[in-house]
């Protein structure tokens, strides 16, 4: 019988121990029977306090050390072929790298093209790349981050056939790039541009002007970070010439941080940084002849004010070079001839608010081409001849493509990723190039994801769900045969299964006659008879989307816990969100967080309608956009949240970035109210939940200036506040035990707050 109650407990079913052990009592004898009884329940609860005590639970410092992330397929690159792929793979325990060539076929490792233990030189590879006839492997080592994507590292070559390895340069430099031809890397060092011949082992610096206000073939802060890209050079098809960009960026105001680290004195880190209707970089691009190194630029009839994307494709002498204005609402699209010197206008996109931009541009075997846009109201392919003329709109439908994979020459199929399912989730799909013939490929619930071979003959498939850590499976794609799983995280699932968390619940809320999507995490043990706090999470960006189903990270399973200590989580994708259409997306423009705020703040009202939820403790919290939004809406909607948090939060647009903030705003000149009205900064006075501000000091991205000022408008207001500053940090506050101490402190003001 003790050992009855014993399962009974273990699987967490206290009425069940309670009838049990009533029944045992009630069925035996009388004197002696007493005695055992007492014995017995003692004994027992000595048991089940001990069970209790060994209830697995979240370890934190596992948590942000990042043990609980899946295992993922890292760095698989397609070969020419069309039926072997390459991946990195390293050992840990022999502290080496290595990359190998499987077939798509079979999945066999066919060969080890690159091992670091066969070289003296310590090399932990964190990326590589091929030439262009896969003769060469360029090897990316000792890689230290400048920015959110810039990066600069010891860089090496290896001849696959002669198995000589050779140092790029002993310097750490910035995206190197083999030419097409494969007999010359170029890269960028100290903001010049120069090129090493690989048989001759020579290097040539190839621009000279590169200083402190000019930039040769490296992006600058502001394109790095709203554009997406780095590497502003590329080699023309026959490998003679280099055509890149140069940023002359002596208008461009300065900004300042002081680093704290740990000398007598702090010094200044000093960068130009464009802000709000301030003046961006003057963009020039130049075209360069490797030979007699004779640098001509490329003029415009109309200057262009940006110049977001550059790349040769088209034909050999064809440079695709895409324009926007300042507005961002009048995107070009040009070919243009490096011979000639011809520009031809390709595509015209304007739009009352904005046009974003985007990577799916592709040519295909004809010169024709294909490209994405949402003239219809939704993001849609669409099929244009060489010269620019529309063939065919390929997709339509009140859905969305998200990605753009591949064209198969073969079948004449375009392979992508849409939302045609369900706005919160992923599908994969196959359509001809006419718009006809469409099949599914993947559209299981969740977030289906692929990676294609060079000609779409195969793709590795990726999968997951907010139940089902990310797996990895290898299909044939004309028949869609799956060949073989590649990866699971079974054992990671089998762990945080043990840890009873809850799962997301995913539904939507009316609210402005809107179903806004939305998930909830509520108590492993939640009983709808009694009243939970709420804690809402939103970002609320311009085309982001937060309710998605599809595995989430460590903050996701930092929420679950929260739920577990007796809270209820939300999150409500608001206006402004993406994947639902253009119009849903651009009603904030000119308005940055009025109706996002406005719709948390009637979302969190109809939350708090809800028997189970205590409308008296609804909380809100957001990092970055959703830091200024947690903001404004505990100050603009005092009466409905009692605290918030802020992390690195905006607190007037003014204070960031031109690219972004003026895609959505204008300028503060132009559109003055749009950036005071709904700035955090003129509501300190109506403070009156709990509050805590976090920022990193040296955050290049969302300056700690924002954070200064708001906690200067709260202590002028006689406004109580906790606020954190973590020295030396940038916009992710992350490094050593920074992570864990973040989200401790951040769940303690939960606790003792809401």
């Amino acid at each position: 019988m003790i050992k009855s109650i014993f399962i009974h407990w273990t699987t967490k079913n206290n009425m069940i121990f309670k009838l049990t052990l009533f029944n045992f009592l009630k069925t035996k004898g009388k004197n002696d029977c007493y005695i055992f009884k007492m014995k017995s329940f003692y004994h027992i609860f000595f048991i089940i306090q001990t069970i209790i005590s060994q209830e697995y639970k979240v370890d934190y410092e596992k948590l942000w050390e990042g043990d609980y992330e899946p295992k993922r397929l890292e760095s698989i690159l397609s070969m020419n072929d069309d039926n072997h792929y390459t991946v990195l793979e390293q050992n840990a325990e022999l502290n080496s790298s290595s990359i190998i060539l499987y077939s798509y076929i079979n999945l066999k490792e066919q060969v080890v093209l690159f091992d670091s233990k066969r070289f003296t030189e310590k090399l932990e590879i964190s990326s590589y790349s091929f030439s262009k006839d896969e003769q060469n492997l360029l090897l990316e080592t000792l890689v230290d981050p400048i920015y959110r994507r810039s990066k600069q590292g010891i860089y090496w070559i290896y001849n696959l056939k002669s198995k000589e390895l050779q140092k790029l340069r002993d310097e750490k430099v910035q995206e190197p790039t083999f030419s097409p031809d494969g007999k010359n890397v170029a890269y960028v060092y100290r903001r010049n541009i120069y090129v090493k011949n690989l048989l001759t082992k020579a290097t040539r610096q190839l621009t000279f002007d590169g200083d402190y206000q000019t930039i040769n073939g490296i992006s600058d802060w502001v394109y790095e970070e709203e554009f997406g890209f780095v590497r502003a050079f590329h080699w023309s098809p026959d490998s003679k010439k280099i055509v890149f960009m140069r940023f002359d960026e002596s208008k461009v105001p300065i900004f300042s941080m002081g680093i704290y680290g740990k000398d007598t004195y702090p010094f200044p880190y000093m960068f130009r940084y464009p802000k709000a209707g301030e003046k961006n970089a003057t963009i020039d691009l130049f075209v360069l002849e490797l030979e007699g190194g004779i640098k001509e630029p490329i003029i415009f009839k109309e200057k262009p004010y940006y110049i977001p994307r550059i790349k040769f494709d088209g034909g050999e002498n064809s440079l695709i070079i895409q324009t926007i204005n300042r507005h961002q609402n009048n995107l070009k699209v040009f070919s243009y001839d490096i011979e000639n010197k011809n520009f031809r206008l390709l595509i015209k996109e304007q739009d009352k608010a904005y046009v974003s931009i985007h990577d799916n541009l592709k040519f295909i075997d004809d010169n024709s081409f294909l490209w994405t846009s949402e003239r219809d109201g939704f993001m849609h392919i669409y099929h244009y001849d060489k010269n620019g003329n529309l063939i065919n709109q390929v997709t339509k439908g009140n859905w969305e493509i998200t990605k753009m994979y591949a064209y198969n020459p073969d079948l004449k199929e375009i392979y992508y990723q849409s939302v045609e399912g369900s706005s919160i989730e992923r599908g994969i799909y196959a359509i001809k190039i006419n718009g006809k013939g469409k099949r599914i490929l993947q559209a299981t619930n969740g977030t289906n994801g692929a990676n294609f071979s060079k000609k779409g003959s195969y793709y590795i498939h990726s999968y997951s769900d907010e139940k089902t850590p990310p797996k990895y499976s290898l299909y044939q794609t004309r028949k869609n045969k799956l060949i073989r799983e590649l990866l699971n995280n079974q054992k990671l699932s089998k762990t945080l299964a043990s840890y009873n968390l809850s799962n997301k619940e995913f539904s939507t809320v009316n609210v402005n006659g809107f179903n806004l999507n939305m998930w909830m995490i509520k108590p492993e043990n939640f009983d709808p008879k009694k009243k939970y706090p709420l804690l809402m999470f939103q970002y609320s960006g311009p085309g982001s989307q937060q309710v998605s189903n599809r595995w989430g990270d460590s903050r996701t399973i930092w929420h679950k816990d929260l739920a577990n200590k007796g809270y209820i989580i939300a999150c409500v994708d608001g206006r402004g969100t993406g994947f639902k259409g253009a119009v849903f997306k651009k009603l904030t423009y000119l308005n940055l967080v009025k109706y996002e705020s406005i719709d948390q703040i009637e979302a969190a009202k109809s939350l708090g309608s809800l028997s189970y939820i205590d409308e008296s403790r609804i909380g809100i919290w957001g990092w970055s956009f959703g830091g200024h939004m947690a903001a404004q809406c505990l100050l603009t909607g005092e009466e409905v949240f009692s605290m918030a948090i802020a992390v690195a939060p905006v607190t007037n647009w003014r204070f960031y970035d031109t690219i972004y903030t003026e895609r959505f705003m204008r300028t503060p000149q132009e559109n003055p109210d749009g950036y005071d009205l709904n700035s955090p900064l003129n509501y300190a006075d109506k403070l009156k939940g709990k509050f805590l501000i976090i920022h990193g000091s040296a955050d290049d991205n969302v300056h700690v200036q924002n954070t200064m000022r708001m906690v200067e408008e709260l202590i002028q207001e006689d406004k109580q506040f906790e606020w954190m500053i973590y020295p030396d940090k940038n916009h992710g506050i992350y490094g050593g035990n920074t992570r864990r101490h973040l989200y401790t402190k951040m769940a303690n003001f939960i606790f003792e707050n809401l």
